[in-house]
């Protein structure tokens, strides 16, 4: 492969191919860049050994032909580079493509760096325990007609496309994604919509693939209008991560169609607050400046995210850029994708240091995707302690316990009449006591902070 300024063979390759017939519509014209180049744009570019112009690096055709296909591609992307026995087999099992920007994000090349894991092969992915599956989620067995999966009774999934500007490592369609790059052809299109219409329980459609928005824009388009010629179906996703791994795929031209298609919602895969570029935040300021709500779905990644000072960061920054932390995945159990899994203690472990210092509104739920089509199951750490019949014991972040009354005690003999020097769970869950403290708190502490300095006011006064 030729890495140039100038045309290469690259250029000369065909768009995916549809499953059973190409999709109608012709290719998107070059049109405005999507983003301008600032000095975020130009560090990465300066990163990238591929000399491109600036027009060539906005342009996200240019990007997706140039990406990162092969070894020799890596080598030429990065001299020097060495692999280990495996890795070779792994992408010839589990398909590589790497945009040149998302590339150029790498800082160190081997699996200290977070881009660096989640974009490229490793010899890990070949480690197959008996638990793991191609299919954990058993969407083939859920797929109601060819391209539609139904499992939960009001809302279906359309695999768009197999093509994605990036195949991550933790793929859960890594059976699928990248094999052969194809979109969804016009018959297969029309027979889901067929069973959409038969099926006006549907109300919520979710666009996923692949990566729906490396389609182009007619494409995606003659999608959006089928379903919304289906008078049951009130919203339609689109599961993207483009904005992380090509976000100058963000175009006017694309915000100005999806805008036509309300009510429409974008969820996309920020995974660690080093993907979120100057680049990345101008895609995503597009689509929510068009009035499409912003969600992030991440997957706890080991050696990626699995700390929760990075998780708490992500949410931070996400929120500040108009994008709800909308949840947190458990590694499905899928081969090729066991180097990457956490344990579920973890996850459970995060959570409970995100809540109290997080608001709500940044706090994603922590998922199961349950194996044999169970579904997504939410899993918290424990804040009920106990229950009884009068009183539930809860606790709060910061191992306060409370005891919260059950309505209709006026029957209830009063029985906080003698309370207990030192309380426990048992008197907390019948009402002898109201709470537990603990020794110290910071929020405690600012208390006193207060009062002192209150009295100190008071006696100046």
């Amino acid at each position: 492969m030729t890495h140039s300024a100038s045309p290469s063979r690259k250029e000369t390759e065909q768009p995916p191919a549809a499953a059973e017939e190409p999709p109608s519509g012709s290719e998107e014209p070059p049109g405005k860049p999507a983003l301008t180049t600032d000095n975020d744009n130009r560090a990465i570019m300066s990163s990238s050994p591929l000399p491109a112009t600036d027009e060539q690096w906005q342009d996200w055709q240019w990007q997706m032909r140039n990406r990162i296909r092969t070894l020799a591609d890596l080598r030429q992307f990065h001299p020097g580079l060495d692999f280990e026995e495996g890795v070779s087999r792994a992408m010839e099992r589990f398909p590589m493509a790497i945009t040149p920007y998302y590339a150029s994000l790498i800082r160190h090349w081997d699996e200290r760096d977070p881009i660096y894991r989640m974009a490229m092969p490793d010899a890990g992915e070949l480690i197959d325990p008996f638990f793991l599956q191609d299919d954990p989620l058993e969407e083939d067995h859920d797929m109601a007609v060819p391209g539609l999966i139904h499992r939960y009774p009001d809302r279906a999934l359309l695999v768009s496309t197999t093509t994605c500007a990036m195949y991550c490592r933790h793929c859960t369609r890594k059976r699928v994604a990248g094999h052969r790059e194809s979109t969804l052809s016009h018959n297969r299109l029309k027979a889901a919509v067929a069973y959409l219409e038969a099926h006006p329980e549907i109300h919520d459609v979710i666009i996923s693939g692949g990566d729906p928005l490396t389609m182009p824009t007619p494409a995606l388009e003659r999608i959006l209008k089928e379903l919304r010629s289906v008078r049951s179906i009130d919203i339609v996703r689109i599961g993207t991560r483009t904005p992380v791994t090509m976000p100058m795929r963000i175009t006017d031209e694309l915000v100005e169609m999806l805008r036509r298609y309300h009510p429409l919602w974008i969820n996309t895969h920020f995974n660690h607050p080093t993907e979120l570029t100057t680049a990345a935040r101008a895609a995503c300021a597009k689509l929510a400046d068009a009035g499409i709500p912003l969600g992030n779905q991440s997957v706890l990644l080991c050696g990626v995210n699995d700390d929760p000072r990075i998780v708490e960061q992500l949410c931070r920054e996400l929120t500040r850029n108009r994008v709800r932390p909308y949840y947190l995945f458990q590694c499905d159990l899928v081969r090729g994708v066991e180097h990457l899994r956490t344990p579920l203690s973890r996850g459970i472990e995060i959570m409970e240091y995100l809540r109290g210092r997080l608001s709500g509104l940044a706090i994603p739920t922590f998922i199961v995707d349950a194996p044999h089509g169970g579904g997504k199951v939410p899993v918290l750490p424990n804040y009920v302690v106990s229950t009884s019949p009068t009183h539930t014991v809860l606790r709060n972040f910061e191992g306060m316990l409370v005891s919260y009354p059950e309505p209709n005690l006026s029957a209830v003999a009063q029985l906080r009449t003698a309370l207990p020097q030192a309380a426990t769970v048992y008197d907390l869950s019948t009402g002898r006591a109201s709470a537990i403290q603990p020794a110290t708190t910071t929020r405690h502490a600012r208390r006193a902070g207060r009062s002192s300095s209150n009295k100190r006011s008071a006696g100046v006064a």
